[in-house]
């Protein structure tokens, strides 16, 4: 489909007199305009449908179906697309009923080319104008999608949202990695409605979810009589998404048979249903997703490489929660406004405790994991108060850092002097035991951290972070020596 901004077809004439129609047509041309001419509303209603005209300029009296029956059909396509009506001196009372029902205008018979040039001109700067609010009113609403479903500041996060929005207006296909509960079902929404397909299907398979014996019939269909309990012919979700977007969310359990024929639909954009002759062609925007290692899997030949090689036009990696710093509890927020308004109670907010848990805990289970802990407690909280309790996180050391290669220094001097960066939880965990050592006691620590004092204690050992003092409740026995 053309830019609407810009359309390919800037007028519509629909006129069944020849001479007439070729008459108007080269008047709009001289002034500069595209036109497109057919003789009745049944040749002109696919251009009308399909390619988006500025204005649209139409005889009353038509061949075959009248113009004001085609009104609300032109309506119905576009609400704002201008439909002028030309009109014999004996039609103006039904035109004006046409303008009362939406109609943009009415030119009576016989009329100059100059007034019609004119009406059409008058026609078209509003109608690039709402074309234009229309283009900008879609982009921040996708900007407003892709915000909604990337939460947080950190660089990693600004970095992938900008990529987002630079692929929503592609055609490109899209590997998604990342782990478990991230996200990756969310982004793929995220690009399929800031794209220009937006208002075409999104269908979402998720390939480990479906046995695979049935993985090709679903993929691709069947037609009646392919095998045994094919009763009917069946749509396959590939054609489904046909003008759309198709996502495969864990293409990596996707077995080699099903892969080869992936295969063969990406690279010659047909599919044949299991049991058909004939191929059918279907323009599919193809989004994948994955937790595993699909370069692994290649070398050890539980994934076709080619097929590697087609999907991974454009890599995104969503990060784990755990390493996302501060972003964690923004999120949490969000979380928990969207849990407050969809259960119907009022606005609440997490308790210091509730923080210091957020903040310190590993989530294995990422975003997901974070949503249901902040769902339950919304659920069972009756107070303005989300404590950590209700949010029933058990809390345990962090696992050691994936890279040793940077100096346990720089990550001191990093914590101590940057306090605005995003911190891992370590950092976290560090910088608040040693700006609070010295006038809490251990148990105060540990509940403020959300942990219990064996576990404080692990982790002090673990960083190398020694206790400066005993306080008094840690050391029953020093109250009385001194």
């Amino acid at each position: 489909m053309s830019n609407p901004s810009v359309p390919e077809i800037q007028v519509v004439l629909v006129e069944d007199d020849e001479d007439v129609r070729h008459g108007t047509a080269q008047a709009l041309e001289l002034a500069g305009f595209t036109v497109q001419a057919f003789g009745s509303v049944e040749a002109a209603r696919a251009v009308v449908r399909h390619d988006a005209p500025l204005v649209l300029l139409c005889d009353v009296n038509l061949p075959g179906q009248h113009a004001t029956a085609w009104l609300p059909e032109v309506q119905a396509i576009d609400k704002d697309l201008p439909m002028i009506l030309v009109t014999g001196h004996g039609d103006i009372a039904m035109a004006v009923q046409c303008m009362r029902q939406g109609a943009y205008d009415f030119i009576e018979k016989p009329a100059a080319s100059e007034r019609i040039v004119a009406i059409v001109q008058r026609a078209a700067e509003k109608r690039r104008l709402v074309l234009q609010v229309r283009a900008l009113g879609e982009r921040l609403a996708s900007q407003r999608g892709i915000d909604a479903v990337m939460v947080g500041r950190s660089a990693v996060m600004q970095t992938l949202r900008r990529t987002v929005l630079s692929l929503a207006a592609t055609t490109a296909d899209v590997l998604i990695y990342g782990e478990t509960g991230t996200g990756k079902e969310l982004v793929a929404r995220a690009l399929h409605r800031a794209s220009q397909r937006a208002q075409q299907p999104l269908v979402c398979v998720n390939c480990a979810a479906i046995p695979e014996t049935l993985i090709e019939s679903e993929l691709f269909g069947y037609e009646k009589g392919a095998f045994t309990g094919a009763a009917s012919n069946r749509v396959g979700l590939i054609e489904a998404a046909d003008g759309g977007t198709l996502f495969l969310d864990e293409i990596g359990e996707l077995p080699c048979e099903a892969q080869a024929r992936l295969l063969r639909f990406i690279q010659e954009g047909e599919i044949r249903a299991i049991g058909a002759v004939q191929s059918r062609r279907v323009d599919v925007r193809l989004i994948t997703a994955t937790h595993r290692d699909l370069k692994a899997l290649c070398d050890e030949r539980k994934f076709r490489q080619d097929l590697y090689y087609r999907i991974n036009v454009v890599e995104l990696f969503l990060p784990p929660l755990r390493e996302r710093g501060r972003d964690v509890l923004g999120i949490a927020e969000a979380l928990l406004e969207d849990a407050c308004r969809r259960h119907e109670r009022k606005s609440k907010h997490f308790s210091p405790e509730a923080i210091q848990a957020i903040t310190c805990y590993h989530w294995p289970g990422n975003v997901r994991e974070l949503e249901n802990a902040v769902e339950r407690a919304v659920i069972l909280s009756d107070g303005d108060e989300i404590s950590h309790a209700a949010l029933a996180i058990e809390l345990e050391p962090p696992e050691p850092r994936s890279n040793e290669s940077e100096p346990r220094g720089r990550e001191n001097q990093h914590c101590a002097d940057d306090p605005a960066e995003d911190l891992s939880l370590e950092d976290y965990f560090q910088r608040f035991v040693l700006q609070n050592q010295d006038h809490m006691s251990e148990t105060e620590l540990a509940r403020k951290l959300g942990v219990s004092r064996k576990c404080l204690w692990e982790r002090r050992q673990r960083f190398g972070i020694p206790r400066k003092k005993a306080a008094p409740d840690d050391n029953p026995a020093g109250r009385h020596s001194a």
